[in-house]
């Protein structure tokens, strides 16, 4: 992984009244038209990606393209046991 500069502003992505550590995720725009995205509880990993892509994706998310991410699983993967929501092939 890259060097992340010490020098970010980060914003945290919760709710104004959410009290404790999260987790939440953390973003903070850098030098070079890079987006930085971290995890609260593991704030040395850092995923980079460029300002074109990250206002794709949240173009995405406003229009609920993501939406069915967040649906409850359904059914088990046959593999592992796990739920999930996809459709059958």
């Amino acid at each position: 992984m890259a060097d992340v500069s010490t020098d970010l502003v980060w914003t945290r992505a919760a709710p104004e009244d959410a009290q404790g550590p999260g987790p939440w995720i953390e973003i903070a725009f850098g030098p070079g038209e890079l987006v930085y995205l971290r995890e609260t509880g593991d704030p040395g990993t850092v995923v980079t990606t460029t300002v074109p892509k990250w206002e794709a994706f949240a173009k995405g998310v406003a229009a609920g393209e993501f939406d069915h991410f967040a649906e409850p699983p359904v059914e088990p993967f046959p593999e592992t046991g796990l739920r999930h929501n996809r459709k059958p092939a």
